[in-house]
C-alpha cells in the first residue's frame, strides 16, 4: 500500500500532522507533497512538527488568482502522481490544493480519501471559494472521513452513499494535544518574546484574527470600528496577528496602527498561537480552524461571519455568530469581558483519536 498526502496551507499541515505521525508510527509507506499555497505560514508548522515533505512544489506567487493557482496545482501535481503511483491520495478540507489534487487523481483513476469531509454552509459564496471546493471534492472522493454526525448528515443530503462515510472526530483535537505535548519543554517567556509584545504591558487580552476574502472592504471596516470601541471602553488588550494578504494588512494597519492597547503583530508560529489561545480571555475570529481549536482550551469565539460550516460549535455554545456587525461584536465582547465564562466545555469536535481511526481504516481497507 502506498499513500500520497497532499496539502498546501498552514491549517491543513496542522490537521494532517497527527495523521502523518500515526502513519509513521505504524510504518505505513507514505509520501508527502506540499504545494506551498501559503509559503511562510506553512513552513513554520512543518518545522514545529518535524515534517519534511518529499515534494515541495512552491506554487505561491504574489497576488495570484484562484484560476492561475488551480491550473498550476493541476499540472504540477499530475507529475507527482506519475512518479509516486499511489494506491490512494489523501487530501484535507476545503483548499484549492485539496480540490485540484483530487481532480488530478480522479483523472488518473486513483482513489481519494478526504479528511474533514462534509462541512457545509450550503451558500456557494460563504466561505468563498471553500464551500464549493468541499462540495466538488466530495463528488470525487471514495472515502469520506467526516469529523462529526452533522458532517455525515450533510454528505447524506448530497446522496453520498452511507457506506463510504466514516465518522472519525476532527484531527484538530489530536493536533492541539500533540502541539501542547511538544511545548512541554519550551519556556512560555520565549513565546511572548516572539510576538514582540512587552509582557509587562499586556493585561487581559482578546485574541483577534481576520483574513476571509468576503470580509475585505466594508466587513473589515466594521470589525476595526468594533475593536476601537472595545479598547476605548474596556480595560482589555487586543492581540491581532495580521494576515499577510496586503488587502487585509494595509487596511488593518491604517485603521488600528498606533492605537493604545491594540497589538498588531506579524503572523505567529503555531506554538505561539497555542500560547495565545491558552491565555486569552476569548477570541474574535473568522477562522474555521480557530472555531475548532478554541474548545480545546475552554475558550469562546465570536465568529465574524454570517454563516459557519462548523455549526457544532454554535450549537454547543462555544462559538457565537456575530458577522461583521459593529454593534453585535461590541455587545457580545463586552458581555464576555464583564461576565467571563469559566465553563468546561465538552468538545464538539471529538476526543483526540481521529487520526488513529483514519489510519486504522486505511490499514483495514488496503492491508
Amino acid at each position: 500500500m502506498k499513500i500520497l498526502i497532499c496539502f498546501g496551507t498552514r491549517p491543513e499541515a496542522i490537521k494532517m500532522a497527527p495523521v502523518i505521525y500515526k502513519l509513521q508510527e505504524r510504518k505505513i509507506d507514505h509520501t508527502i507533497c506540499v504545494t506551498a499555497q501559503h509559503r511562510e505560514m506553512l513552513d513554520q508548522v512543518l518545522e514545529f512538527f518535524g515534517i519534511i515533505p518529499d515534494y515541495n512544489l512552491g506554487l505561491m506567487s504574489p497576488n495570484q488568482s484562484l484560476n492561475k493557482l488551480s491550473g498550476e496545482i493541476l499540472t504540477s501535481f499530475d507529475k507527482v502522481l506519475t512518479e509516486v503511483k499511489p494506491d490512494i491520495l489523501m487530501v484535507h478540507g476545503d483548499t484549492t490544493t485539496s480540490v485540484m489534487a483530487a481532480w488530478a487523481a480522479f483523472h488518473r483513476q486513483i482513489e481519494i480519501a478526504h479528511v474533514e469531509a462534509g462541512l457545509r454552509t450550503f451558500n456557494s459564496y460563504s466561505p468563498f471559494p471553500e464551500e464549493i471546493n468541499r462540495q466538488v471534492t466530495a463528488r470525487l472522493t471514495n472515502y469520506h472521513f467526516a469529523p462529526t454526525l452533522q458532517a455525515r448528515d450533510n454528505l447524506l443530503r448530497e446522496n453520498i452513499p452511507e457506506h463510504k462515510i466514516y465518522i472519525t472526530g476532527n484531527t484538530i483535537v489530536d493536533a492541539v494535544q500533540l502541539g501542547i505535548s511538544r511545548l512541554a519543554n519550551i519556556d512560555e517567556s520565549e513565546l511572548i518574546f516572539e510576538t514582540g509584545i512587552d509582557p509587562g504591558s499586556l493585561k487581559r487580552f482578546i485574541l483577534l484574527t481576520g483574513h476571509r476574502r468576503e470580509s475585505i472592504g466594508k466587513g473589515f471596516e466594521q470589525l476595526c470600528e468594533a475593536v476601537l470601541q472595545i479598547v476605548d471602553t474596556e480595560e482589555v488588550d487586543i492581540v491581532y496577528p495580521v494576515h499577510l494578504n496586503p488587502n487585509v494588512k494595509d487596511h488593518v494597519y491604517k485603521k488600528l496602527g498606533n492605537t493604545k492597547n491594540i497589538h498588531l503583530i506579524d503572523p505567529v508560529s503555531y506554538p505561539v498561537m497555542l500560547y495565545l489561545l491558552k491565555n486569552c480571555e476569548f477570541i474574535i475570529s473568522d477562522s474555521g480552524g480557530i472555531q475548532e481549536e478554541a474548545p480545546c482550551f475552554g475558550k469562546k469565539v465570536l465568529v465574524t461571519r454570517e454563516l459557519s460550516e462548523r455549526m457544532e460549535a454554535i450549537d454547543a455554545g462555544t462559538s457565537i455568530l456575530v458577522g461583521t456587525n459593529t454593534l453585535k461584536i461590541v455587545e457580545n465582547a463586552t458581555e464576555l469581558i464583564n461576565k467571563p465564562s469559566h465553563s468546561i466545555f465538552q468538545n464538539p469536535f471529538g476526543d483526540g483519536k481521529a487520526s488513529d481511526r483514519i489510519v486504522s481504516f486505511i490499514i483495514e481497507k488496503f492491508g
